[in-house]
């Protein structure tokens, strides 16, 4: 009986282990790109800098599309919270996108290495 009752209670103790688990949520690393109103380089470190967010891995600053690309754990924060980190910098966000979303936007908004040579007038 003695031996039952231990092995019930080991096996107790493996299921609530593994439903720990399984409640815990899971790391999801995004990247969301902020366009921002960013101008110059030295914003760009005030950024880097001073940049804070919960589970924030990294950020990235792009001056010529006025951009910031951050990756974060999704499971900790959200876009909307890490506007606030913009604002406490007094960075003004204009939009947000996902990275992919991003390089359509770029596509579409950058004209840099862009040809005119087709075009018939003078630059």
């Amino acid at each position: 009986m003695k031996k039952i009752i231990i092995l019930a209670l080991a096996l107790l103790t493996v299921a609530g282990a593994s439903a720990q688990k399984a409640a815990k949520p899971t790391k999801q690393i995004v990247t969301t790109v902020f366009i921002t109103d960013l101008d110059c380089e030295n914003c760009a470190k005030k950024i880097y800098d001073n940049f804070y967010g919960k589970g924030v891995r990294s950020v990235k600053c792009d001056v010529a599309t006025k951009s910031v690309a951050v990756t974060y754990d999704a499971s900790k924060n959200s876009p909307e919270a890490l506007k606030s980190s913009f604002a406490d910098l007094k960075v003004k966000v204009v939009k947000h996108m996902t990275a992919e979303e991003f390089e359509h936007y770029k596509e579409h908004h950058n004209h840099s290495g862009h040809s005119h040579s087709h075009h018939n007038h003078k630059h």
